[in-house]
């Protein structure tokens, strides 16, 4: 595992609290494609993924939960 970009970090926060790519990026002022490669980069450097596509529904896996509760407390 490389060393986690916080900017990574903060735009995952932000997809996790909305479940959305979409409503993430709106609120972050960023394009869809530029939030998930965010996320595809904190994915690929950690090892593991992070959110579950359902249709259009986005969901945490269980190392997305434990990286949420983890990185509330920085």
């Amino acid at each position: 595992m490389r060393n986690i970009n916080l900017h990574q970090l903060a735009t995952f926060q932000v997809v996790a609290k909305h479940c959305s790519y979409v409503r993430a990026a709106e609120e972050l002022h960023f394009s869809q494609p530029a939030v998930s490669a965010q996320i595809r980069q904190l994915e690929e450097s950690m090892g593991v993924k992070l959110f579950d596509k359902i249709g259009r529904k986005t969901h945490l896996t269980q190392a997305g939960e434990e990286l949420y509760l983890y990185s509330q407390k920085i």
